[in-house]
């Protein structure tokens, strides 16, 4: 990976977010399944990014969260040699705050090489906040460098988490959240799943686990966060699978330790 990438995936987030903006106000909504939206803006979204993303890179591979594109060829999900890059994207990350004109919305860019995430790009057009890394040369917001907050005491940690759509009260998610709720200092629930990364990232939160998300909402994320020096696995310590991730990001090792003990 190389500045090249960067700066495409840096100028296809601002086109993205441009037509979110652009949108905000007049948005149309449907519903995809119960409790779960998509707006005339994501598929705006995406389609400026996409083709942005392949003119510049036209042998690229790509997977994007609306218009059927959702499965990544099964050469690069098993990270074979003769795979093609492949951008992951998620045009619009925390649609239902964007519907009810909330903040905590993003456009999410990763792009996955010889099987691993290999650079990122979050960007927050409310706040004009660009979360970019790529692996190896650290992680930054507006050019200035990020770092994780380094907390180690789960008893001091802000943690943030994600439910599922029509999550239900016996659920396995519900009873992670109500253990985790007992031991530490708080938790939020902001919407954005690539936007959570980012601020474990940025040293705003301490933690965060989610185990109904999607490749698109954390392939971004996955980057940005690891660069900044977070520990990232799955949910129960195992490696993370970037195409299933079901995952827990720490500041710190003990800290991300005493999660998962919780989280199993």
């Amino acid at each position: 990976m190389n500045e090249q990438h960067l700066d495409i995936a840096v100028a296809a987030a601002r086109a993205g977010a441009k037509e979110l903006m652009a949108r905000r106000g007049t948005r149309i909504v449907q519903e995809k399944a119960p409790k779960d939206l998509v707006t005339d803006a994501d598929l705006a979204s995406q389609k400026a990014i996409r083709d942005l993303l392949i003119e510049a890179f036209p042998d690229y591979a790509f997977v994007g969260e609306e218009e059927g594109e959702t499965e990544p060829l099964a050469a690069v999900r098993d990270g074979r040699s003769d795979a093609p890059p492949c951008w992951v994207v998620d045009p619009l990350d925390g649609t239902v705050n964007y519907v009810h004109r909330l903040q905590s919305f993003a456009v999410s860019i990763g792009l996955y090489v010889a099987g691993r995430m290999k650079l990122g790009v979050v960007y927050d057009p409310v706040v004009d906040e660009m979360f970019t890394a790529i692996d190896g040369g650290g992680a930054h917001v507006n050019g200035e460098t990020l770092q994780v907050s380094g907390c180690r005491d789960l008893s001091d940690s802000l943690l943030a988490c994600s439910f599922p759509a029509g999550v239900k009260s016996d659920s396995d998610e519900v009873d992670r959240f109500v253990r985790v709720l007992e031991k530490c200092r708080s938790i939020r629930r902001l919407g954005s799943c690539a936007l959570n990364m980012c601020y474990v990232a940025a040293g705003r939160l301490d933690g965060y686990w989610a185990t109904n998300v999607s490749a698109w909402d954390s392939a971004g994320g996955t980057v940005i966060a690891r660069e900044a020096g977070a520990v990232l696995t799955a949910y129960d310590g195992s490696p993370l699978d970037d195409w299933q991730p079901r995952f827990c990001v720490a500041a710190s090792d003990e800290l991300h330790r005493d999660l998962i003990g919780l989280l199993k």
